[in-house]
């Protein structure tokens, strides 16, 4: 498996080989779609609450008579039959997140960035570098690549301040170190952008 490499410009300047451990494995839709469903379930805040009517607040008087009046008898106006009562069955503060295994994980992410390779939208640049957080830079950077008006994950070996203030503002391009990419990450770019140090951190963290 091979991807094209450009300079620091963007310009390019040959092809690199990619490691097949990470860039050469069959993906099976059912380990994404797990993975990605635990990403997702995991960003959920899960603090929706609503009020039973034991925790309505409001006066416990009996609202009419017990007998005598045909009516259906009733304790206090904050059934949930009433406008303003409790709810009967309210939703209650939860967790929705689960964590596959890191086995699991790992092979969703290898598979997310296999896919992406196989499709040629995986590109390798010598390395990210900008003088000063500046996000022109940055769109030049991608208009030399071809991508400009593509979703792009930039994926860096270390941490690079300044290639992630230059991109913040653009809402199609995303900013991760090697040590934080992710399969939901890469499934939603159109185009994975890594320089060559983060291929060799991502082999050390996938092996």
């Amino acid at each position: 498996m091979k991807a094209p490499l450009y300079s620091r410009e963007g310009q390019p300047v040959g092809e690199v080989e990619l490691p097949q451990s990470v860039f050469g494995v069959t993906p099976k839709r059912h380990v994404l779609w797990e993975v990605v469903r635990a990403y997702l379930l995991n960003r959920r805040l899960g603090t929706h609450k609503a009020k039973t009517r034991g925790e309505v607040k409001g006066s416990g008087r009996k609202i009419w008579p017990q007998k005598g009046l045909g009516r259906a008898r009733h304790g206090d106006r904050y059934a949930p039959i009433f406008v303003g009562g409790g709810k009967a069955f309210p939703p209650r503060p939860r967790k929705y997140g689960y964590e596959p295994p890191k086995k699991v994980r790992r092979l969703a992410l290898k598979m997310a960035l296999s896919d992406r390779a196989r499709e040629k939208r995986v590109l390798v640049i010598e390395g990210f570098e900008f003088p000063a957080p500046k996000t022109r830079s940055a769109v030049t950077l991608l208009q030399n690549l071809g991508i400009a008006e593509k979703k792009a994950l930039l994926i860096s070996g270390d941490v690079n301040r300044n290639l992630y203030l230059s991109t913040r503002n653009l809402p199609r391009v995303a900013t991760r170190t090697a040590s934080e990419a992710n399969t939901y990450d890469v499934l939603n770019a159109e185009y994975v952008v890594l320089d060559q140090a983060s291929i060799e951190k991502l082999k050390e963290r996938l092996k």
